[in-house]
C-alpha cells in the first residue's frame, strides 16, 4: 500500500532561527547517487524495524537528498531511536554572516562567497506517538521562555525549528536541532577501561546538575531519562559534518528496500579527539505544569523507589537518576539490576537491592503504599520473597581509596535517598564536596 504525505507548516513560531543579518540566495540543492548503493537483503530487519512496536505506517520515509520546507536537504541518517529516526541535514538557506574586523576595529560582514551553508540534525518523531508529542510540547514550553543568563540553559539541546508531516494516519512531528557528536555511551565503551575518569566524571556531573538546576529551576520540566544515551557531545571540529556528506555521496550507506521505502543503515560521524560540552538531550518524558506527577518513568534500572512504589513522584527523581548513572559510568558494572536468576525484571530484587544500599525505607513510605505492603510490612521491615544480597557501596566500589573514596561514596548517598524530600537540589549538589576536588 501506498501512503500519501504532504508537509504542514510550522506548529510553532517560537521554534525558528534569528533572522539572517544578509538575506542570501538558497544554496544548491545537492544530487545523490541512487544506483550505486549496496542492497541489503529485503527479509532481515534493519535498525528501526527491529523495534518491537515497528510499523511502517508510524515512521516516515526520509529519503537522502530529499529537501523539507525548501530549506533542509538530507544528507544521511545518524540513527534511530524508540520513536525517531535522526538524520543530518544541509540547511540550503546561509543562516549565518561571519563579521570580520578591519584595520579600523569595526565589524564588516564577510561576502557571500566566504560563507558556508550550516548543518543541522532533523530528528523526525513516530507518528501519533505520546513520546513526539510530549517532546514537542517540551520544547515549544522551552522556547516560550525568555532565555535567563543561566549557563545551563547552554546546556540543553536546543530545538531551532519544527514542522509536521500529514500521512492518511496521522501527522509526523519533525525538529531541528544544532548537530551534537557521539553519546556518552560511545564516549565511555570506547575506552579501554570501559568507565569515565573521574576526572571527566566531575566535569560531566557539573554539566548535568547545571542543565537540571534550569530545566527544574527556570523551566519547571522533570526530564525522567538521563542516562547515556541522552548526553550528547558538543561538535568543536566541523569537518567531521561535511566529512560525513562528502562520504555518503562517494559510497552511499547501505539500505534495503521495503515495499515503497527504503530502510537505510546509520552512518557514524568521524572521530575526533576535540569534543565539545556534554548536553542534555531527548526530551520524549519529559513532564512540565505540576508540582508532582504519577506513572512510570525512567529507564528500568535507574527508576528511583518512589517510581517503583507507585508513589506521586517531583523533579527529585532526576536527582536519583543522575546517582545511579554516576555509578555505571565510573564503575564496572551497574549499581542496580532489578532482575531475577531468568533475567527478568522484578521489582522485588530490585527494592531487595536498594535496601541493601540504603537501609530499609521509612515507615510512612511504605504506609503510604499500597504496592509497598507486597515486599514490607506496616514498621518498614522487608518481607519480600528473596532475600537482601549482601552488597554495599563499599565493598562495591572499585576505583577509589582514601578521602577520595568516603567523598564519593558521600555523594552517592545524598543523591540515593529513600526520601524524596532528603535528596539535595541540584544547585545545592553542586558544591559538593567529591564535585569540587582536585
Amino acid at each position: 500500500m501506498t501512503w500519501r504525505y504532504r508537509v504542514l507548516p510550522q506548529v510553532s513560531r517560537r521554534l525558528h532561527y534569528s533572522r539572517p543579518l544578509l538575506q542570501l540566495p538558497l544554496w544548491p540543492v545537492r544530487n545523490y547517487s541512487h544506483s550505486t548503493h549496496p542492497l541489503l537483503d529485503p527479509t532481515e530487519k534493519l535498525e528501526e524495524e527491529t523495534l518491537p512496536w515497528y510499523s511502517p505506517e508510524r515512521f516516515y520515509p526520509v529519503k537522502v537528498g530529499e529537501v523539507f520546507q525548501t530549506r533542509y536537504q538530507v544528507v544521511g541518517k545518524l540513527g534511530y531511536g524508540g520513536y525517531s529516526t535522526i538524520w543530518l541535514c544541509r540547511d540550503l538557506w546561509l543562516v549565518e554572516s561571519y563579521p570580520i574586523h578591519n584595520r579600523c576595529g569595526k565589524s564588516d560582514l564577510v561576502s557571500p562567497d566566504s560563507q558556508r551553508s550550516k548543518y543541522v540534525t532533523l530528528k523526525v518523531l513516530e507518528c501519533n506517538s505520546p513520546e513526539a508529542q510530549r517532546e514537542m510540547s517540551a520544547y515549544d514550553h522551552l522556547n516560550s521562555r525568555n532565555v535567563p543568563d543561566h549557563a545551563g540553559a547552554k546546556l540543553i539541546r536546543r530545538a531551532l525549528d519544527s514542522f509536521q508531516i500529514a500521512s492518511e494516519k496521522g501527522t509526523f512531528g519533525c525538529l531541528i536541532h544544532p548537530p551534537l557528536g557521539m553519546s556518552m555511551h560511545e564516549f565511555r565503551t570506547q575506552l579501554k577501561a570501559r568507565v569515565l575518569p573521574e576526572s571527566i566524571v566531575k566535569l560531566t556531573l557539573i554539566h548535568l546538575l547545571l542543565a537540571l538546576d534550569y530545566l527544574h529551576m527556570e523551566a519547571g520540566i522533570v526530564h525522567t531519562d538521563i542516562q547515556e544515551r541522552n548526553i550528547m557531545m558538543g561538535i568543536e571540529d566541523s569537518s567531521i559534518l561535511s566529512h560525513f556528506e562528502e562520504e555518503e555521496r562517494s559510497n552511499p550507506s547501505p539500505r534495503k528496500f521495503a515495499g515503497d521505502r527504503e530502510i537505510y543503515t546509520s552512518r557514524k560521524l568521524r572521530k575526533t579527539k576535540q569534543h565539545g560540552r556534554p548536553t542534555l538531550c531527548d526530551f520524549g518524558q519529559a513532564r512540565f505544569g505540576s508540582s508532582f506527577y504519577s506513572g512510570d518513568i525512567q529507564p528500568y534500572i535507574y527508576r528511583a523507589p518512589e517510581v517503583i512504589l507507585r508513589l506521586p513522584w517531583n523533579e527529585k527523581v532526576d536527582i536519583w537518576n543522575i546517582g545511579v548513572l554516576t555509578w555505571d559510568i565510573f564503575q564496572q558494572g551497574h549499581l542496580f539490576y532489578g532482575r531475577d536468576p531468568n533475567q527478568s525484571p522484578s521489582d522485588a530484587h530490585h527494592l531487595a537491592e536498594m535496601v541493601a544500599i540504603m537501609g530499609l525505607p521509612p515507615k510512612e513510605m511504605v504506609q503510604n503504599s499500597e504496592y509497598a505492603t507486597t515486599f514490607f510490612d506496616v514498621e518498614g521491615n522487608w518481607k519480600g520473597a528473596v532475600d537482601i544480597p549482601g552488597i554495599s557501596l563499599e565493598k562495591l566500589e572499585g576505583n577509589l581509596q582514601g578521602e577520595s573514596q568516603q567523598l564519593f561514596l558521600r555523594f552517592l548517598g545524598e543523591t540515593l535517598k529513600w526520601n524524596p524530600d532528603e535528596r539535595p537540589s541540584a544547585r545545592d549538589l553542586l558544591d559538593d564536596p567529591w564535585l569540587r576536588s582536585t
